[in-house]
């Protein structure tokens, strides 16, 4: 399907949201530009049904080229806390509904070999095969309401190196019959590597 615009309805959302942002905070509203790239990029999302810069200029027949959707991402100061926050109340506004549980949930994105240049890629377990897979961990915070839940927070995890060099030793003297006075000490926390616990309280 090709994209030549964004669709009506995602403008109009985006403008809905724009506005929610506006009423909890003047100074974090968005300008023409990046509410034309998001409602382009939310319909993009929806027509290649990826999150995928390629994808999308190929959608848009190279009316959006791959490094202009990425520089708008990266430099376009979206206030995006407020903007997920703006957007899940417009969601649940017409809804009507007043509150619900928080609840942390992860899983795993898989990837293929060659994608190494992603962010936050390490071997993760394969609990099915045995063996470890190239991939991405995703810490979400979902909203629970006894009608629907929805995500309303997202965080890479990432082991600290330090951190898996240590468990992989600790776990052959374990196997060795070592006992656990003549392993090595378990590291200190990494700030740059916060624990799954440390995400979800960030979240």
């Amino acid at each position: 399907m090709i994209i030549g615009k964004p669709a009506p309805f995602v403008r109009a959302f985006v403008d809905v949201v724009d506005e929610a942002m506006r009423a909890q905070s003047p100074s974090h509203g968005l300008s023409a530009m990046p509410r034309t790239w998001l409602a382009f990029c939310v319909t993009a999302v929806l027509v290649t049904n990826s999150m995928c810069w390629a994808r999308f200029e190929r959608a848009s027949l190279g009316t959006y080229a791959l490094a202009a959707w990425s520089w708008m991402f990266r430099h376009s100061q979206m206030p995006w806390d407020e903007l997920w926050v703006a957007s899940v109340r417009v969601i649940l506004r017409p809804e009507g509904i007043p509150s619900g549980s928080l609840v942390i949930d992860d899983t795993d994105n898989l990837r293929a070999q060659s994608a190494k240049a992603l962010a936050h890629l390490y071997k993760l377990r394969d609990k099915a095969s045995g063996g470890y897979l190239w991939g991405q961990r995703l810490v979400f915070l979902v909203l629970v309401t006894p009608t629907i839940s929805l995500p309303v927070g997202v965080a890479f995890y990432q082991p600290a190196p330090e951190r898996s060099a240590w468990e992989k030793k600790a776990k052959a003297l374990k196997k060795q019959g070592v006992a656990t006075p003549q392993r090595p000490p378990k590291p200190p926390a990494h700030p740059a590597y916060p624990t799954k616990q440390h995400l979800a309280l960030r979240l």
